[in-house]
């Protein structure tokens, strides 16, 4: 008798009805059952019939399962009348969560499949699809212990979950019209299929709908109609800030948007996470995405998203594109339930939820292409929180509580690194309870109890005061990592490599060793120390946080002379007056190397962007026009100082913006591998690291990338952890533990 202990994704995917199946056909009995970390088999049958069952155990896994260790023992036969899946008996040990999954291909045949007994019934799911993490309570996945353990299984769910021979066999999740979850309109009598009708007839007429799905609420409106979209945007406070649009079908993606086969596939995954692609001149209304080139794109991934766009109801001149972004209010993580909705969502004109709880929330995943390359934005819905798997020495665990932007933490223990999913910017208080609640409820589900708090080392960081915080409650240590410094970190972990590198981190800020703001850093670094050799050169940010939204003062600390900057016309003429006060004076001021703020500088001084209203914005403007430049500069290598100047002398000279805009990319990239080049002959390393929110820019990454490649430089670079903030919580738990 074979004793098979199976660990990786193998909980809410069908993986024990699959064994029962595998046994029954290669004539082995036994049993398998759940045990919280792993699935565990004992199996018993002929020589041969084993080995068919090992085989195909490897080899035929559901879909969305993933394999990461086989542990096999052979133990003395015992007495097995045939093979069973028994209950599940909880072990401490490595846990891995299956993320929430899209419905597959069968469930949506059978959603608009007349006499099937689930037909347009909104929860409809299987063993190969449906909500996961964002329904459970604690491991072992079993009913029980999700959301869905609030409702008893009619007769007909509960023969299919019994049965072997159903695709449901075992499926937790399952229900149907009879015994599921419900639909409702907030304040209003309509349920289920009326309710989805309602909600409909408003986006058909250019009305707001907050929808409750998987992870939280969206916000949905016609993408096409400029004004339901200029309404939505008013009511949000979000002026320019581009609004993901979920699509009906491929076929409506193409028309609207360029879509490689790579692009696609990803699009289309079990994941079905937003993916930017590239714009056409089609019909989605241009405030949608304004003044940038690509477009936020996803396909409708939950039986209730494919309600909203094929209902078969009487309308039929329903949008194939709609508006499907974060329900929030600026600033605040993602809404779950009814009575914020109520709070959050009052400028809609209906509020379609549910009654099925959503225990964690999960915000979608983004994801860019570079060079045909993933490269992750935001990593929450269908990627968190599957492990990233680094070898450290250490046996300890911790948790690494973030950043302050785009907070993502992350627990480890046993060389597996979890990142939460997509919690959001830690500037208000609600998101820091949010950002605890979360915590408990990750540390509870994967059983670990750090041994070690780590964060950022701002001292003004509400995310360190809540480190801090956790420390003295758990009465554990405290360790805080440089921020930079961690954003090399976490690529080196994704990329499992612990040797020594040459690490450039850009982005908007830090906080520096020497207190100043760092953002355009080149270290020499391994997993246990780092040495700052380089960095852009520096200039002054006066007025504090505005600084960081206003990317005109930054440009008049480059320039220095009111005459040039009135000829620019930076800003008017008493904040003008006002900031070049504070710059003579040193008041307010602080002295920085972020290369994202050197963006926002030259969108201003090439009128561009001059006040961003969401960040990376000016960057991002900048980017899009510069993409629209057919010119390919040769580029000499300058120092920042030089190319800021270089940039302003030709503005100021009437060259085409658009070629400015790509020869500042230009000459940044020949920069940056400039540096690394000396670096490289200086200490021999050839192993470079780059990390930061910058290089969420496809044009620069690629310009760098070529570049480095070209000299034979082997380049580490972020494809499923995000090189922005979101990332860095990896990077943070890396150091903790060695």
């Amino acid at each position: 008798m074979l004793n098979i202990k199976i660990f990786g994704i193998v909980q809410g995917v069908g993986f024990r009805p699959f064994v029962k199946n595998l046994a029954d056909v290669n004539k082995i009995v036994g049993t398998v059952a759940n045990r919280g970390s792993y699935v565990e088999i004992f199996a018993q049958g002929s020589e041969d019939d084993l080995k068919n069952f090992l085989s195909a155990l490897q080899s035929k896994n559901p879909p969305r399962s993933a394999i990461l260790k086989v542990d096999i023992k052979n133990l003395p036969d015992k007495i097995f009348d045939d093979f069973q899946i028994i209950n599940s008996v909880h072990e401490a040990g490595d846990i891995f969560v299956s993320p929430d999954i899209s419905i597959c291909d069968k469930c949506a045949d059978e959603l608009f499949n007349s006499n099937d007994r689930r037909y347009l019934h909104p929860f409809i799911n299987c063993t190969a699809c449906g909500p996961r993490l964002t329904i459970l309570k604690n491991m072992p996945y079993d009913r029980e212990r999700t959301s869905m353990g609030e409702f008893t299984m009619c007769d007909a769910c509960a023969e299919e979950y019994f049965n072997p021979t159903s695709r449901r066999f075992d499926a937790q999740p399952i229900c149907c019209n009879d015994c599921g979850p419900e639909v409702y309109i907030i304040g209003k009598n309509l349920r289920g299929h009326d309710a989805i009708k309602f909600a409909r007839k408003i986006l058909a007429t250019g009305g707001i709908v907050a929808i409750k799905g998987i992870g939280g609420f969206h916000l949905a409106c016609d993408a096409k109609n400029f004004s339901a979209v200029q309404r939505l945007r008013n009511s949000k406070t979000r002026p320019t800030k581009p609004f993901a649009v979920m699509f009906k079908n491929i076929s409506a993606v193409k028309r609207e948007c360029f879509l490689s086969y790579v692009e696609k596939t990803f699009l289309d995954s079990p994941q079905k996470p937003i993916v930017l692609l590239q714009k056409k001149f089609g019909s989605i209304a241009e405030n949608v995405a304004p003044n940038i080139n690509k477009l936020g794109v996803m396909l409708p991934y939950t039986p209730l998203h494919l309600l909203i766009f094929y209902f078969p109801d009487e309308l039929t001149n329903f949008p194939d594109a709609l508006i499907m972004t974060s329900g929030n209010p600026s600033g605040v993580p993602i809404t779950i339930d009814d009575d914020d909705a109520i709070k959050n969502f009052d400028y809609c004109d209906a509020i379609l939820s549910h009654n099925r709880k959503i225990l964690l929330r999960a915000d979608d995943s983004v994801m860019d292409f570079i060079d045909n390359r993933t490269s992750m934005i935001r990593r929450s819905r269908g990627y968190a929180p599957l492990p990233i798997f680094f070898d450290s020495n250490s046996k300890k665990s911790v948790l690494a509580i973030g950043g302050e932007l785009k907070n993502t933490f992350c627990l480890a223990k046993n060389n597996l690194f979890y990142a939460s999913p997509y919690i959001g910017n830690v500037g208000d208080l609600r998101t820091i309870a949010v950002l605890e609640s979360s915590i408990r409820r990750m540390s509870d589900l994967l059983e670990i109890k750090p041994e070690i708090i780590a964060c950022d080392m701002h001292p003004r960081y509400q995310t360190t005061a809540l480190a801090e915080k956790i420390s003295k409650e758990l009465n554990v240590p405290l360790i805080k990592i440089q921020h930079h410094y961690a954003h090399v970190l976490s690529c080196m972990a994704e990329n499992n490599f612990g040797g020594e590198v040459i690490g450039v981190a850009f982005d908007g800020t830090g906080y520096g060793l020497d207190g100043t703001i760092w953002g355009g850093e080149f270290f020499i670094c391994d997993t246990k120390n780092f040495e700052r050799v380089n960095s852009i050169k520096s200039f002054i940010q006066a007025g504090g946080d505005k600084s960081a939204r206003e990317g005109w003062r930054i440009a008049l600390a480059f320039i220095k002379n009111l005459d040039i900057a009135r000829k620019l016309n930076l800003a008017d003429e008493k904040n003008l007056r006002g900031v070049k006060f504070l710059l003579d004076n040193n008041i307010n001021c602080v002295r920085s190397t972020s290369v994202g703020r050197l963006f926002d500088a030259i969108a201003a001084v090439l009128d561009i962007c001059k006040f961003s209203s969401y960040e990376g914005e000016a960057a991002m403007r900048l980017q899009a026009l510069a993409e629209r430049s057919n010119k390919k500069f040769r580029a000499d290598f300058k120092d920042t100082n030089e190319i800021f100047s270089e940039i302003l002398n030709r503005r100021l000279a009437g060259e085409n913006i658009c070629d400015l805009a790509r020869l500042f990319h230009d000459l940044l990239a020949e920069m940056t591998a400039e540096i690394v080049f000396e670096l490289r002959e200086r200490t021999k390393i050839k192993t470079v690291v780059l990390s930061g929110g910058v290089f969420q820019n496809s044009l620069l990454s690629s310009l760098v990338f070529s570049k480095l490649q070209y000299r034979g430089l082997k380049i580490l670079r972020h494809e499923l952890i995000p090189p922005n903030d979101g990332g860095i919580c990896i990077g943070q738990a890396i150091f903790a533990l060695n």
